[in-house]
């Protein structure tokens, strides 16, 4: 989605978010658009974008929008005698009043966030932290003061964007509102971090994910099962863990590699000098990871790409946002892996089996 033109109503909205926003009903606001690296070789979210800074005026002028909007949704609330309240009969009698709103992705976006009490919003695009610190600052208190009831305010930021920002710029922006940041790690290790060009160093993870944890943020760490292939997995495994452990982050979230194609991992990949780990494997890569990590942290599985089963044919991990509590449910999660590998075992036996048949016939 780009900029929304719906009658006299007008805001941006950017295309991605994680999925423990947009589950939650969250109100998607352009600090920024795109992203400003846009160098990594597995991602291909915007690599036909280019990165920029949005103004102030600009981003206050997006929020007036959507608060004009509900401010006129109310007011028809009332006049068709429902108090305010924003249900069906006054959903169309606006479509009615305006009808572009009907084919409107962000009139559903804040019909969602209203319905869901208005109380999370989450800032787009890839990196609102490259904001200047002050005006960060001062969109962020004007948000919260043109809807009070938020209660949480997210945003996506890069691990070198916290280590370059001093410690009283991320406590500033934490007092101004922004609750929770999500911080695309990938990997821990070093030599694998170059080649996906992540322009960023183990290091450079651990400080701005500690800096941004002492500035009082929630914070998730996300990172790549897989991502090495059979070339590299134990390294990404055990540095991976090894820096989780050090920034000891609120969230862990899984999130598996799959090559995206027209990306150069995409290349490599179809060169054979990246080979994929089968689904087994990734498990076991896993198993190393969480064997390794030492954290108080909550460990999710809250993605599709999540996708290994147990014996029963089932999901192997819930996928619920919050995840799995360590160190208390480690255990749990080690047992579920091996269930999970015993359950690959048992199709790849399958597999076989049906295959000889084949042959024999």
């Amino acid at each position: 989605m780009e900029l929304e033109k719906v009658g006299k109503y007008a805001f941006e909205v950017g295309m991605y978010r994680p999925p423990s926003e947009g589950g939650s009903f969250s109100l998607l606001l352009r600090f920024t658009r795109n992203c400003p690296w846009n160098k990594c070789t597995f991602c291909g979210m915007y690599k036909h974008e280019k990165f920029s800074l949005r103004t102030v005026e600009e981003i206050k002028g997006d929020i007036d929008s959507v608060a004009g909007l509900i401010k006129d949704l109310q007011s028809l609330s009332r006049e068709l005698g429902y108090d305010g309240q924003i249900n069906r009969d006054v959903i169309i009698a606006m479509i009615e009043k305006e009808p572009e709103l009907n084919t409107s992705q962000g009139f559903g976006m804040i019909l969602n966030w209203l319905s869901s009490e208005g109380k999370t919003a989450f800032l787009q695009d890839g990196n609102s932290l490259m904001m200047p610190s002050d005006k960060l600052v001062d969109v962020l208190k004007y948000l919260r003061s043109t809807f009070p009831s938020l209660e949480r305010c997210t945003t996506y930021a890069r691990s070198k964007t916290l280590s370059r920002k001093s410690q009283e710029e991320l406590t500033g922006i934490r007092k101004a509102g922004l609750d929770r940041l999500h911080v695309g790690l990938e990997t821990g290790d070093d030599a694998l971090l170059k080649k996906i060009k992540k322009g960023v160093t183990g290091d450079e993870h651990v400080d701005g994910g500690r800096k941004a944890v002492k500035a009082g943020f929630q914070l998730s760490e996300y990172w790549m099962p897989g991502l090495g292939g059979k070339e590299d997995w134990e390294n990404h495994a055990k540095n991976t863990a090894l820096v989780l452990n050090r920034i000891n982050p609120h969230y862990i979230r899984s999130r598996p590699f799959s090559p995206w194609a027209g990306t150069p991992i995409h290349e490599d990949y179809e060169k054979g000098t990246l080979t994929l780990l089968s689904p087994r494997e990734v498990l076991i890569e896993l198993k190393l990871l969480i064997e390794t990590l030492y954290v108080t942290s909550k460990v999710c599985f809250d993605h599709a790409g999540n996708y290994w089963v147990n014996r029963n044919g089932h999901l192997l991990f819930t996928q619920s946002y919050e995840g799995y509590k360590f160190p208390e449910e480690k255990p749990r999660v080690l047992e579920l892996i091996e269930e999970g590998i015993e359950a690959q075992e048992g199709r790849a036996d399958l597999r076989r089996r049906r295959e000889r048949l084949r042959v024999v016939r």
